[in-house]
């Protein structure tokens, strides 16, 4: 569909039914337009002629920067525990993940 065949208002309703929009008779007009207008412009993108052209994720070339690991100096186990959301001991408490077996 493009503006040449722009929606119904009943096909209009029946959209917005299906999306389980319920939308004011006097807004459906402005829908209509607008949902036929958003048909348009797909219409044009489907027309364009795209063989050959190879996908991409994003329009900037680009790879992903990674720095060498290298040891640096280790936190405090003071300012570390001081910082945890929740210790026992000396140590972080954490979410048992896996149940005991009976």
């Amino acid at each position: 569909m493009s503006e040449a065949h722009p929606l119904t208002a009943k096909e209009t309703a029946h959209v917005a039914k299906l999306a389980r929009l319920a939308i004011p008779a006097d807004r459906l007009e402005a829908l209509r337009s607008q949902m036929s207008g958003v048909l348009g412009h797909v219409a044009k993108l489907k027309a364009i002629d795209v063989e050959g052209v190879e996908p991409m994720t994003t329009p900037f070339d680009h790879a992903n920067r990674l720095d060498a690991d290298e040891p640096g100096p280790c936190l405090a186990i003071e300012d570390l525990l001081r910082n945890a959301p929740a210790v026992e001991g000396r140590f972080l408490a954490v979410p048992k993940v896996l149940a005991e077996e009976s």
